[in-house]
């Protein structure tokens, strides 16, 4: 059993996935082709913004999400350290501190509540308010900004937290790398904040075969600045530069690899929710199960599970290989314990329920294709 099967969607798709890569190789405009332009322009019809700018990452569109917005030292960017390392460390990378905030325990994403608790401390600079980082500047921090993710394809709680930051004249940006094809309250991911950043990663779930991403934004300024960043900082032309930008440009043929992929991308979306619920019905009562909030959809990047502790997550996941069932812990150790951010003074206990939830979660195979025999098999090896 695999736990993501791209080979049954390649199956789904290879004539038309031939053609569009055919169609590359015989124009021959490997950068910045025509293909890129149709995907931006059918990936943000489908979202609802105006604009949508491709990226060679989810990285690299979260790094120039800040680049536009000019986030730099001294300024102070809240995010969760329950994820995968690239928001801090794009905030880093730019010589900002980022400011890290618990999790909701039922959803994994980001506490609003704990995020005003954050800004509060940021602006009085007091540590008894929040765990707040160390700095090496003087005077301290300016909050500019928030990177709520959209964490296992989940859409994090937007409503609070937009309205948290739109009175502390914060700009979000959202992480929604796993949730493309996931929805909050009538609206897509990919749709909320100043700027929204989604990774094409081949695991996601609307996935290239290399890396990918895209920037997407309703502010016409910030789409002209970043497109300008994603080439070099360049203006009229490639050979001025009128900002500091980077290489990060999305080649032609992942952008027609999308194309093919999208044609079936809503339907697969719906095949994501079918596996989910058998899973939630197999598996009641076993585990904790996924929690999805009234209103919302998750796009089901993954299918992850909370278990009692750290002792029965190891005894069922070599359970599971026993039977040749692969697994993957996603994350089993958060942000603030990384060594990559051990200068920011941050300790064991400061944020109790992602520490927690990384000892107790572990998560199963989840793709469209995945058959209801083989979630019957998994689920019996939970009695």
């Amino acid at each position: 059993m695999n736990f993501i099967d791209l080979a049954a969607q390649q199956r789904r798709i290879s004539e038309k996935l031939n053609a569009n890569i055919a169609g590359v190789l015989a124009h021959g405009q490997y950068i910045n082709g025509p293909e890129v332009r149709d995907l931006e322009g059918t990936l943000a019809a489908y979202v609802g913004v105006k604009h949508a700018v491709g990226c060679a990452s989810g990285t690299d569109a979260l790094l120039m999400a800040l680049m536009a917005l000019e986030i730099g030292p001294g300024d102070a960017v809240f995010t969760t350290p329950f994820t995968f390392v690239a928001p801090a460390e794009v905030i880093s990378l730019l010589g900002a501190t980022p400011v890290f905030v618990d999790t909701d325990p039922a959803t994994f994403n980001i506490d609003p509540a704990k995020l005003t608790l954050a800004i509060h401390a940021v602006k009085a600079n007091d540590r008894s308010l929040h765990p707040l980082p160390l700095t090496p500047h003087a005077s301290p921090l300016r909050p500019r900004a928030v990177i709520p993710v959209d964490l296992f394809g989940l859409p994090a709680d937007y409503d609070a937290i937009c309205a948290v930051a739109a009175r502390s004249g914060l700009a979000v940006i959202e992480d929604a790398a796993q949730s493309f094809g996931g929805e909050y309250k009538g609206r897509k991911a990919c749709s909320f904040g100043a700027i929204t950043c989604t990774s094409f990663f081949p695991a996601k779930p609307l996935g290239c075969y290399g890396d990918g991403g895209m920037c997407f934004t309703d502010d016409d300024r910030l789409a002209e600045v970043l497109r300008s960043i994603r080439v070099h900082g360049q203006g009229s032309d490639k050979y001025e530069n009128i900002r500091i930008g980077i290489n990060g440009r999305l080649d032609t043929l992942q952008a027609a690899i999308l194309l093919a992929k999208f044609a079936i991308f809503p339907e697969e979306i719906d095949l994501r929710q079918e596996v989910a619920r058998r899973y939630n019905e197999l598996l009641a009562g076993s585990v904790t199960t996924p929690e999805i909030p009234e209103g919302c959809k998750s796009a089901w990047a993954q299918y992850s599970i909370l278990v009692r502790d750290s002792a029965e997550r190891s005894d069922l996941m070599a359970k599971l290989k026993e039977a040749g069932i692969p697994t993957a812990i996603y994350y089993p150790k958060p942000l603030h314990r990384q060594t990559a951010f051990s200068g920011l003074g941050y300790k064991e206990g400061d944020f109790p329920v992602s520490e927690d939830c990384a000892r107790r979660i572990f998560s199963l195979p989840m793709y469209p294709y995945l058959a209801a025999g083989d979630q019957r098999r998994i689920a019996a090896l939970f009695q």
